[in-house]
């Protein structure tokens, strides 16, 4: 198995390599060269293994031997291990054929926790094969950087930076990065939005001479194995509910695209997938694009979905990429376009997209009514997030009789919030956290210029 860039100017990498290398030397990002395939049999046989089992067998391919199977099969145990359901990515019947599959049961309650146990297991894993250490440097909008933290807090080799917007994540999001006072974690609150971030990230990653020669690694939805491991739980999910004997569809609350892009390399394995919805908030770039060719940026909008605050969705880069027939440099122009002025898709592409996506947005208000509204026919009480799914999934599924599953993305204790703006008195934390806003905190403010995030970086490192 090689990894090929989606801009296709990059050398093809083998998987340890992509794994430690993160984003392509060409701007681009890694895919798989050749997408491996389950058969009916391959899934049938899935029915009634563990979450661990089905995640071995799937990702295997992915892998190609650079692990060998007993020390794979070891990492993939110990990264679910973690979870504090038995199931761990559990399936909620909400009524007759519309079902939650909750992604939160995770470390710190979100379902970044599903790839990011993994991939610091990963990192760690082929940084001490090579006698190397590294750096991890990394945006969030809320979620990643936690599940970050958590996933790489103990690795040996790893120094972990991350950076978040300031006063633009909730404060259970916050203290769950900030509150961990790991020898190896540092957290910058950077004077910005999520978008400065993620561009002072990407331009660290394209030019990594402040690090004098150490490596920089990713761990955002860039890196190819965050994809891999979160394939598994749609493969799991459409097992449990009767694939390959049926179809199924899925509703994903998204932004930056790598949740909905790991359903599309299921479907493509072989699971039998009739839809794809994507749910977004007020800002719709994935919306607008589906909807009315609209592939244009527009100022960011502070919702009651902040993970989901994003203006340039990084990941659709990778569908792009397979919508114009995995060329590379038609991807390529098409993106320096979109940097410069509003742009679109060619039509073929967009209608290879549509045969299978659809979308829908959701506005705050709207957010808060699906709250209550889930919580009287359901006695679920979603997060902000997850709202949007559950709307989405009503507005535009193709059918009633296909399965439907909706991607129930954060524990709503994450955005209590927007629970008590719903009318709800608050979401107790799970046991495990009930302390977590009495936690000492440890992070540093800086402003949203590169020179002084690197600096930090530079000098902060072990």
């Amino acid at each position: 198995m090689r990894y090929i860039s989606t801009r296709g100017q990059a050398p093809a990498l083998s998987f340890e390599d992509v794994v430690l290398t993160g984003m392509a030397s060409d701007g681009g990002l890694y895919v798989p060269e050749q997408i491996p395939q389950l058969s009916r049999d391959d899934l049938a046989a899935m029915a009634g293994l563990s979450y661990a089992e089905i995640a071995f067998q799937v990702m295997k391919p992915f892998v190609n031997g650079e692990i060998d199977d007993d020390t794979f099969r070891q990492i993939v145990t110990e990264a679910y291990a973690t979870f504090s359901h038995d199931a761990v990515v559990p399936l909620n019947q909400l009524d007759a054929n519309h079902f939650l599959l909750e992604l939160f049961h995770g470390p710190t309650l979100a379902f970044k926790d599903v790839a990011l146990q993994l991939l610091g297991r990963l990192l760690d894993h082929f940084l001490q094969k090579r006698g190397e250490r590294a750096v991890i440097m990394g945006a969030t909008s809320g979620d990643t950087g936690s599940a970050a933290i958590e996933g790489c807090r103990h690795c040996d080799n790893l120094d972990i930076f991350i950076l978040h917007p300031h006063n633009r994540v909730s404060e259970v999001q916050r203290r769950q990065m900030t509150s961990v006072l790991a020898d190896n974690v540092f957290n910058v609150a950077i004077e910005g939005n999520f978008d400065d971030a993620q561009a002072m990230v990407k331009a660290s990653f394209a030019d990594q001479a402040f690090l004098n020669g150490t490596r920089l690694v990713a761990v955002n939805s860039i890196n190819w194995a965050r994809i891999m491991a979160q394939i598994v739980y749609y493969v799991a999910a459409g097992v449990a509910l009767g694939a390959p004997h049926r179809q199924v569809s899925f509703c994903v609350p998204s932004a930056n695209f790598g949740n909905v892009f790991a359903g599309y390399m299921a479907y493509r394995m072989g699971l039998p997938v009739k839809q794809f919805i994507i749910a977004t908030n007020a800002n719709d770039i994935l919306h607008r694009t589906l909807a009315a060719n609209d592939f244009s940026k527009q100022a960011l909008k502070e919702t009651l979905a902040p993970s989901m605050d994003i203006v340039v969705s990084s990941n659709f880069e990778r569908l792009l990429f397979e919508a114009y027939g995995r060329d590379g440099q038609a991807v390529s122009e098409l993106l320096e376009r979109f940097q410069a002025e509003p742009t679109a898709l060619g039509e073929a592409p967009l209608e290879r997209l549509r045969s299978l996506f659809a979308s829908h947005s959701v506005d705050d208000a709207t957010i808060l009514e699906v709250i209550r509204e889930a919580h009287h026919r359901t006695k679920e009480l979603l997060d902000p997030h997850t709202a949007t799914g559950y709307r989405a999934a009503e507005r535009a599924r193709a059918d009633v009789e296909t399965p439907m599953i909706t991607l129930a993305t954060a524990h709503p204790a994450k955005f209590a919030e927007a629970v008590v703006k719903a009318g709800f008195p608050g979401v107790p934390l799970p046991p495990h956290m009930d302390d977590l806003l009495e936690r000492e905190e440890r992070y540093s403010v800086l402003p949203a210029e590169l020179d002084k995030v690197q600096a930090f970086v530079a000098d902060n490192r072990r």
